[in-house]
């Protein structure tokens, strides 16, 4: 009887430290780190209010090269800026899981461009090219930041979705075309931004499902069913959203995951209000979040779970959590 309470009292105890571990945060899926660094109004251009950013960085991270994550405001390309409060959000969270951070501005419009097409397709295709600007200044300075410019993900909220969405997909000349604009010269002054590793399409939309032929750049996707802005699959606009995004891309074995809110609008809100953000629709926002993280680790990191346990963290530090 003996010898059986010692082998369970053993098995217990072996058991306890396996359970320890499989509890710790994972690093980039989870928060691990408890403080975060932010600097603010630096900018990745001449100096003008839409070349700005804000960066945001883990604090003691002693990690070599850190994957990167340039946010994009919504606004409908005339309004907003890098200290919108989901963007604000995004970057926090996602730098407390490890992440560099870049919120950054782009050029706005004066015409409400939700009734007039291609001023629509005109401001997005300024503001890709900032965020074009924006990603070759990154790589540029990649060696101080310690970025590593294999894993620089595009992520946004309405008009920064599209933004995400059409700096991966689409050309210059392609959203141009749209609008019947043959200029030669405004389709050749794209910067090459190179390899995007990820995108994140927070309730945005991409001008042509065609358009996602031309890569294969995983795409996370939240949208609200009910949204009235952007639309979640296609209403005859040239505007495709995430729901059509996500079918394509399935059909185009593109890797991708959409998580759809069936009872919200945009913004994933109940009535879409951009001036009055309540508790439950941050609530969702960070589920948001989370959802993107995990499809992020999967997409840029694989099956490295065990090597981003907090116990193998660099900074030497424990505890997660900390104030935001």
């Amino acid at each position: 009887m003996l010898k059986y309470i010692l082998f369970g009292c053993i098995t217990l105890y072996m058991t306890f430290p396996a359970c320890a571990q499989m509890s710790q945060p994972i690093k980039y899926k989870d928060d691990v780190f408890s403080t975060i660094t932010v600097e603010r109004n630096l900018s990745y251009g001449s100096v003008s209010r839409s070349t700005l950013f804000d960066l945001y960085q883990p604090t003691g991270d002693g990690t070599g090269l850190r994957p990167l994550i340039i946010w994009m405001h919504g606004g409908g390309f005339k309004f907003g800026s890098k200290e919108a409060t989901g963007i604000q959000l995004w970057s926090t969270t996602f730098a407390h899981r490890g992440y560099i951070c870049a919120a950054i501005n782009y050029r706005m419009g004066s015409k409400d461009l939700r009734f007039h097409f291609n001023d629509l397709v005109k401001g997005c295709y300024d503001a890709v090219h900032d965020a074009q600007t924006a990603i070759a200044w990154f790589k540029a300075n990649a060696g101080r930041l310690r970025i590593d410019t294999n894993r620089i993900v595009l992520a946004g909220n309405s008009a920064g979705g599209m933004i995400a969405l059409q700096a991966a997909y689409s050309s210059n000349a392609e959203m141009l075309h749209l609008i019947g604009n043959k200029d030669s010269s405004l389709a050749s002054q794209a910067i090459d931004a190179g390899h995007i590793a990820a995108v994140v399409n927070f309730w945005g939309g991409i001008f042509s499902t065609n358009w996602l032929q031309n890569a294969r750049v995983p795409i996370v996707s939240v949208h609200g069913k009910k949204d009235g802005i952007v639309p979640y699959d296609h209403k005859g606009y040239p505007l495709y959203g995430s729901f059509a995004i996500h079918h394509t891309a399935d059909s185009l074995h593109i890797p991708n995951q959409l998580k759809t809110y069936d009872d919200y609008s945009h913004e994933l809100q109940k009535h879409f209000n951009p001036f009055f953000i309540s508790g439950p629709t941050k609530k969702r926002w960070l589920e948001a979040g989370q959802f993107a993280a995990d499809f992020l680790f999967r997409e840029l990191f694989g099956n490295k779970t065990a090597s981003f346990r907090m116990a193998d963290r660099d900074d030497g530090t424990g505890g997660s959590g900390g104030s935001r």
